[in-house]
């Protein structure tokens, strides 16, 4: 043993680099502290977890409203064939006479195989999907950068992406309770995201070769179930490739490749179908008419009044206040705070670019078939709405970081951050709540007469009077009072009738 005597200094201790570290220098502290850096005050890590309780709350009160959600347009000629042929069904109606969408098919009969209770619960689990993908892409790319952020960041940027891009839309119902809809536009650029969480995850050559696998399968799935949506992932893969030419890891870039082969191989199959051309003929196009110079300049004129409208819906701030505080709060290695990347002027212009063009292109591909009505059409925009909605997240966390660097003592702009979601969820919450009240009468009816068609045609009756009922501009049977009967001869199959009649008046 030796005798006690003054302290030496530690020898430096080898780190898992294998390089030696330096000795920490002591801080001193208060009696009773043995931290050698300052604690955080419990609410500062806290609040973020229960600011996320308003977008959650919200998206929990839309989903609870679903349960007024009744068949109409479209579905009226889905749900027989599901009913009569099951999947094979469906797949053969789509892919040989409607658009040529397979997964679009696919999808479709997984919510009509259960009938009214489908429709009721699809807001539910397409909420959810959205959700949870939207939060596992967030948390694996802030993993991926070696960044970190208190609990409840993540879940309150995912969340936020969710109601903004679900709620602020012009029609809601179109976007998040209309089934028919939803899968195509709606759920798809979300699925779209799904195929960049393989990637985020990969540490080995097997994880890698799995996220080859993956991509390609879902880009193959995306060009048969959203040609607009399609567009969309190939220009922001295309952007991907040409923004980071030369700094994109080999497997990045693979990976890349793979996406857009795939989203190009369905895209032909959906193209090359039956059902595309009997579409194609539908409304009057050869499959090349929405490059002719009139098409060309009407989808330009489209565009510009929807970018109008994204850009004064302020509802669309409450992104931009997520990514404000994203950046603000993110760290990185070791609790630093993280640098303003030196090419943060290139990466606002590929974000921007990216979303211009695809989102003009997808009003070219989508005039011929909407006319002048693409401008209207909100249902159609979400295929790149979503990606407008990530570039805000993304401006606001260049933002963020900027501020972070520049201003001491950032708790005033968490504060204004956090009040802006606040006010943007509460905002939204207006609309849907009356949404929800139309919805409701519009099921109160509907039941009644769904009760009274199917007990009259249980006793023989083959031709029926129909009261069109419609909400959120939905198209009902017997369109312009009763001067188009599409889709009247869908309700008659659905009924097993010989037709319907117009009427004024619930039965």
């Amino acid at each position: 043993m030796t005798a006690p005597g003054p302290a030496r200094e530690a020898a430096p201790v080898a780190s898992r680099t294998g390089l030696p570290e330096q000795p920490r220098e002591r801080v001193r502290t208060a009696p009773g502290r043995t931290a050698n850096a300052r604690p955080v005050p419990a609410w500062r890590t806290l609040w973020p977890a229960a600011l996320c309780l308003l977008p959650l709350g919200l998206l929990g009160a839309a989903a609870w409203y679903g349960r007024w959600v009744r068949p109409g347009a479209d579905e009226w000629c889905f749900l027989p064939v599901v009913r009569d042929e099951g999947l094979p069904g469906m797949v053969g109606k789509f892919y040989l006479g409607d658009n040529g969408r397979i997964a679009n098919a696919v999808l479709v009969w997984a919510y009509g195989t259960f009938g009214v209770a489908g429709h009721q619960w699809f807001g539910l689990v397409s909420g959810v999907v959205t959700l949870g993908i939207l939060w596992a892409v967030t948390v694996s790319a802030l993993r991926r950068g070696g960044l970190t952020a208190p609990r409840g960041i993540p879940l309150l940027v995912a969340s936020m992406v969710t109601a903004v891009f679900l709620f602020a839309t012009p029609n809601t119902y179109k976007t998040f309770y209309w089934p028919a809809s939803s899968v195509s536009h709606t759920m798809a650029p979300v699925l779209a995201c799904a195929a960049a969480v393989p990637l985020l995850r990969a540490r080995s050559r097997r994880g890698r070769r799995c996220a080859l696998v993956a991509v390609f399968v879902a880009g193959l799935c995306m060009g048969t179930l959203s040609e607009e949506a399609s567009v969309v992932v190939l220009v922001v893969l295309s952007a991907v490739l040409l923004v980071f030419a030369g700094r994109l890891r080999a497997g990045v870039r693979r990976w890349c490749l793979a996406g857009m082969a795939g989203t190009v191989t369905g895209t032909l199959v959906l193209y090359t179908s039956p059902g595309a051309r009997i579409r194609r003929e539908r409304f009057d196009t050869d499959g090349v008419s929405f490059l002719a110079p009139d098409s060309l300049l009407g989808s330009l004129r489209g565009f510009g009044h929807i970018l109008g409208t994204l850009l004064t819906t302020w509802a669309y701030l409450g992104a931009v206040a997520a990514g404000v505080l994203l950046g603000l709060l993110i760290r990185g290695p070791g609790g630093r705070r993280v640098v303003l990347p030196g090419r943060w002027p290139l990466l606002s212009c590929a974000g921007v670019l990216a979303f211009l063009v695809s989102g003009y292109l997808c009003t070219v591909v989508a005039y011929p078939a909407f006319g002048a009505s693409v401008m209207t059409s909100s249902r159609v925009w979400n295929d790149y709405l979503l990606l407008y909605v990530a570039v805000l997240v993304g401006a606001g966390a260049l933002v963020g970081l900027a501020l972070g660097v520049r201003v001491r003592r950032t708790g005033a702009v968490q504060a204004a951050g956090a009040g802006v979601c606040a006010v943007v969820c509460l905002a939204l919450a207006v609309p849907l709540g009356q949404l929800e009240r139309d919805m409701r009468v519009r099921a109160v009816k509907w039941d009644r007469q769904d009760r009274w068609m199917r007990a009259h045609a249980a006793e023989g009756d083959r031709v029926l009077p129909y009261m069109p009922l419609s909400v959120g501009g939905m198209v009902e049977p017997f369109r312009k009072h009763g001067r188009k009967v599409w889709p009247a001869t869908c309700v008659a199959d659905y009924y097993h009738l010989e037709r319907i009649t117009y009427s004024l008046r619930l039965p």
